[in-house]
């Protein structure tokens, strides 16, 4: 599928991925902040997972409230939300750092609720019948934007401005830069709002067998992935290899390579196959989870996460098209609403896990995600093997 042939307002969406991409660099630079103010590992993931509690119950009301309110209106929230957070992180200092740290993480989360609304968003934005190649360009561009953009920062914060203060200084900036991506959001997307859906009472939602096993994959990928969170990777670059940002970048720029090369592949693969696609996907992140227990030196790291984002990029246009079927589109924002809440409550207890086996061993929580995709790639391909014998 070409470029010109996505619809106009798809590629804005697209486009506005590619423009934030970089700025999530925040997600390792809060974290290594903490890190360089005298948090320990386990000591973060605790305080991780206080915020993740103090902010559940939140997660399906936000659903309900947007079946009512236009859908561009909560992706500008989000923005919103997140530029706050990180002019807190940027107030994060002396005697009220901690209270300055604990309400931006608090306010990052609460943006991170309506993060549903992205996939409510794709599922009226993106064509039905061509959602996988759709997904491949969603995934591409962004990727190449984060590519460069995370060098390029990571080099700045890892070797150039390394201070505490010059941390700060960026989170302001990074904060002030949500204005720019608030403006485009209302500028250039529809409003996607109640015209596009129907009334409660005539909404009816069956559970069943196949909807039964996607909570069971959501289930495991989210502890699966949970369990390896963003401070467990700096825990090792920074704190056991002795290593910078930058080469944390340099693993994320890997991830970048290894998901764009997998678009092309999965362009390649016909929806007839896509349980087999991702049962390969997750043994692929499997073989990640694996290297990363072993303790590998930093270009073994490399290789391991490139090889990780291939399989989850591989598998990801067909499980995301998968899910979308099974939920009608005049109600995506409440059904997927409920499957963050879902996968809050699952990985509730995940960072402070992560961060006592992190503690013990360095390498320890990828054990735990190693079994759980192993557990995942299993179950899609023995689902595979039945659906195709049946047809």
């Amino acid at each position: 599928m070409k470029w010109r042939d996505i619809p106009r307002h798809a590629r804005a969406y697209i486009l506005y991925h590619v423009i934030v991409s970089p700025l999530l660099i925040t997600w390792y630079m809060v974290p290594l902040y903490m890190y360089m103010t005298g948090y320990n590992v386990l000591e973060i993931g605790v305080i991780f997972t206080a915020v993740e509690i103090l902010s559940i119950p939140v997660t399906y009301v936000i659903g309900r409230i947007f079946e009512r309110v236009p859908i561009k209106h909560g992706l500008i929230l989000i923005d919103a939300l997140e530029g706050t957070s990180c002019i807190f992180y940027g107030l994060a200092y002396g005697p009220i750092a901690p209270i300055m740290l604990l309400i931006g993480l608090v306010i990052d989360d609460v943006s991170s609720m309506f993060y549903p609304l992205y996939q409510a968003a794709e599922r009226l934005l993106y064509p039905k019948d061509r959602m996988e190649e759709v997904f491949a360009w969603h995934v591409r561009l962004p990727e190449l934007s984060q590519l460069f953009g995370f060098l390029v920062l990571g080099y700045i914060f890892g070797y150039v401005f390394t201070s505490p203060k010059d941390y700060r200084l960026a989170f302001f900036f990074f904060g002030a830069s949500s204005l720019v991506t608030m403006a485009y959001l209302a500028l250039s997307l529809p409003r996607m709002d109640a015209k596009e859906r129907v009334d409660v009472e005539k909404f009816e939602f069956r559970v069943d067998r196949e909807f039964r096993l996607i909570l069971l994959m959501e289930a495991l990928t989210t502890l699966a992935w949970s369990m390896a969170p963003e401070i467990v990777l700096l825990n090792y670059v920074i704190n056991v290899l002795g290593k910078t940002l930058f080469e944390v970048m340099i693993i994320e720029g890997a991830i970048s390579i290894g998901a764009i090369a997998a678009t092309y592949m999965s362009e390649r693969i016909s929806k007839e196959r896509r349980f087999l696609a991702i049962g390969i996907g997750y043994s692929l992140i499997s073989l990640w989870a694996l290297i990363m227990f072993l303790g590998p030196s930093l270009y073994i790291a490399v290789i391991a996460y490139a090889v990780s984002r291939f399989g989850d990029t591989l598998a990801f246009p067909f499980y995301r098209s998968w899910v979308f079927g099974r939920i009608p589109g005049d109600k995506a924002s409440t059904v997927l609403s409920a499957l963050a809440s879902y996968r809050k409550i699952i990985a509730i207890v995940s960072p402070a896990l992560a961060g006592l086996l992190a503690s013990i061993m360095p390498t320890l929580p990828y054990l735990v995600s190693l079994l759980l995709f192993i557990a995942s790639s299993v179950v899609m391909i023995v689902y595979d093997r039945l659906t195709s014998s049946q047809s």
